[in-house]
């Protein structure tokens, strides 16, 4: 029997790579985008029926290479996950014009334009996922992150209109806000003195994806919220 294929773009050592593993066990086929496929190919040689692909997801002829490879190589996709993001800290006297665009190219062009690759084929299905992986930004916008939170912003108000177009198709549009500190080997290093309870673990924010995908159409979700259970807010 053919396996769903689920998508991951931007894959990462964190939650990119969570989400992977995660579908992964659960009997997907996996594709796996990232700009490079230094970590994305050792990563699908180590899951089952997991394929990487070069994808710059700013770039729509990029990305549409890659999806054209993907429907080559396995066939529909029945969830995209996108984990692409992107964003410098700096003010709004400090972010320069390049700075605010790549912001949103990545965060939101890149999400409008892998959506719809996969579009056509799950309303043709009758049934799909596309879950966004986004940040407190949306909301909360700090001082510093003049670029990044109006590209999150940006990316919430895009999932929120897709989720209202396309949930009568039966696609499951949705949108984890995470609002924490992801537990990388980089961020441990940058704050040495937080506890365990400070991180959010990607593997929890990948179960938390999967979970969406499974979720009856009764009952949908469209926005999770993941934070630790230690942080105050």
């Amino acid at each position: 029997m053919t396996k769903p294929v689920c998508v991951v773009a931007g894959v990462g050592p964190g939650n990119g790579a969570a989400f992977a593993r995660r579908f992964a066990s659960e009997g997907y086929a996996l594709a796996l985008l990232a700009r490079t496929t230094e970590l994305s190919g050792k990563l699908a040689e180590s899951l089952p029926d997991a394929r990487a692909y070069p994808c710059d997801v700013a770039d729509a002829n990029s990305v549409a290479r890659a999806f054209d490879a993907i429907h080559r190589d396995l066939g529909e996709v029945e969830v995209l996950v996108y984990n692409a993001g992107s964003g410098v800290w700096g003010s709004v006297e400090e972010a320069t014009a390049a700075d605010f665009e790549a912001a949103w190219r990545v965060n939101t062009l890149g999400g409008f334009l892998a959506s719809k690759q996969v579009i056509p084929a799950m309303k043709r299905a009758g049934r799909g996922s596309i879950v966004f992986v986004g940040a407190t930004a949306s909301r909360k916008a700090g001082a510093r992150s003049a670029a990044f939170s109006s590209a999150k912003g940006a990316q919430r108000s895009l999932a929120e209109s897709m989720a209202r177009a396309l949930w009568p198709a039966g696609i499951h549009v949705a949108l984890i806000v995470v609002d924490g500190v992801v537990d990388l080997p980089r961020t441990r290093e940058r704050m040495p003195g937080k506890p365990d309870s400070f991180f959010i673990k990607p593997d929890d924010v990948a179960e938390i994806g999967f979970r969406l995908t499974q979720q009856r159409p009764s009952a949908w979700s469209f926005e999770v919220e993941a934070r630790p259970y230690g942080e105050t807010w």
